[in-house]
């Protein structure tokens, strides 16, 4: 009886499994594997499942309303983060992520009922976690382009001495950048050199969004607009730098266990050097004394 249960939910599933490929109009494997093909050399080419996905959410996508001010702010946090989805797609793309994992539920009322509950409490994390990824990257960028800025202030200091020239500063201190903050200069860079420079600066405070960052924006206007901002800076490389300080000690009071094992490392050493001092010394007085 049980075979036949299990026979019956394969069967079910499958069926059920094409008739939504069949409805939803998705792409055949060879389809999927004709776009593969013609993907470009160097980049990790999708795997097919994640073309299925993104099909779906395409198609879903177009049946999703947003507000101007919701659709507006989500759209500028993926393009912050670099994911090339439309906001509508991106939700669509929740839904179906969780949707695949719901679908699990079906052959589980026939296979082990108890399952059940767990699926569906899966697939609500899954969709709160694929909606709320794209925060979490910009959360994670802002974090390390503040990372970049207390070094990058302080080299504002030194160049303005020399030039009040914003872009090319830019541009030299971008050869000399790595990572998002790299990537971050060469779109300011780019769009300062297509359109007005303080519009540009304006829009790359936007896309992160930090604070940290709004204070170096407000100083750099402040320079194109004619003023002598290098103590500005000077004052503001200080505070990063006292910002700094605090992350640091706010990281080691994170990790206690591990500092006191390291710790309590040096401490024995500094024992031991003790300890063999002192036996060296009792020894050299009882060769004097025998």
């Amino acid at each position: 009886m049980i075979k036949i249960l299990i026979l019956f939910a394969l069967c079910f599933s499958i069926g059920l499994f094409l008739i939504l490929l069949d409805l939803l109009k998705v792409p055949t494997k060879r389809a999927n594997k004709a776009y593969l093909a013609v993907s470009k050399k160097g980049v990790n080419k999708p795997k097919i499942l994640e073309v299925t996905i993104l099909e779906l959410s395409t198609k879903l996508g177009r049946y999703i309303k947003l507000g101007d001010s919701k659709k507006r702010k989500l759209k500028m946090t993926l393009e912050s983060v670099n994911i090339k989805l439309t906001p509508e797609t991106f939700i669509a793309k929740a839904y179906v992520k969780a949707g695949m994992v719901f679908v699990c539920i079906i052959p589980s009322f026939f296979i082990l009922p108890l399952l059940a509950p767990v699926i569906l409490i899966l697939a609500i994390l899954v969709y709160f976690k694929e909606i709320g990824s794209a925060n979490e990257i910009l959360k994670e960028s802002k974090k390390a382009i503040e990372y970049e800025l207390p070094r990058f202030v302080n080299t504002l200091t030194q160049e303005l001495h020399n030039s009040r020239d914003i872009l090319s500063i830019l541009e030299t201190y971008k050869k000399n950048s790595t990572g998002l903050f790299k990537r971050e200069l060469e779109i300011t860079t780019a769009d300062m050199k297509s359109g007005n420079l303080k519009s540009a600066l304006k829009r790359f405070e936007t896309r992160i969004g930090s604070t940290m960052l709004s204070d170096v924006i407000r100083g750099l206007v402040r320079t194109i607009e004619g003023d002598n901002n290098i103590v500005y800076f000077q004052m503001l490389s200080f505070k990063f730098k006292h910002l700094e300080l605090q992350r640091l000690k706010g990281e080691v009071i994170k990790r206690p266990a591990k500092i006191r094992k390291y710790s309590m490392m040096i401490l024995g050493c500094f024992i031991m050097m003790y300890i063999v001092v002192i036996v060296l010394q009792i020894v050299d007085s009882m060769g004097e004394l025998f």
